[in-house]
């Protein structure tokens, strides 16, 4: 039968693990600054870990000796995904945030579809009123467009948009 280990060692025991985890909780944490900053160029934080060595024979600890660990957490720095340079598949795209400004170009109509049309417009606003379009095409082949910050890009049946300028 195992002797029940001292009151000593065990408060000492559950007093460094609670205090292992406060130090790690409070690097995760961070100091609770949300200045807008993406935190990349910040330094890495440091924890240390302090234990207690065991006797040879696994009797009581030698009070003297300690082990000390550095270990560096680094964190992956939080880069903001910007607008894309490339559209995709159908849909409507406000420029400036679902999309860059710019040209882009496209190979022409998707032919794997029901009808080989590709559509484009560029619109005023989401309404999808006449009134709202700006210019329009179908292309039969490859064609290029420039979108303005602010305006909508809308497309149909056409290859992928890439940003040419």
């Amino acid at each position: 039968m195992r002797p029940k280990p001292s009151r000593r060692k065990a408060w000492l025991t559950h007093g460094a693990t609670a205090f292992v985890a406060l130090v790690i909780g409070a690097g995760i944490g961070g100091d609770g600054d949300s200045d807008g900053t993406d935190g990349s160029a910040a330094p890495a934080p440091t924890v240390t870990v302090t234990k207690t060595a065991t006797a040879p024979g696994g009797g009581e600890p030698e009070p003297a000796t300690t082990v000390t660990e550095k270990v560096t957490v680094t964190p992956k720095s939080a880069k903001k995904p910007g607008a894309a340079t490339t559209v995709e598949g159908d849909g409507q795209y406000l420029v400036g945030e679902d999309m860059q400004a710019g040209t882009y170009k496209t190979a022409g109509p998707d032919k794997s579809g029901f009808v080989d049309n590709c559509y484009w417009a560029r619109t005023k606003d989401a309404s999808g009123e006449f009134e709202a379009i700006i210019a329009n095409a179908n292309l039969a082949g490859q064609g290029r467009v420039t979108v303005r910050k602010g305006e909508y890009f809308e497309t149909t049946g056409c290859l992928k948009w890439t940003k040419v300028g």
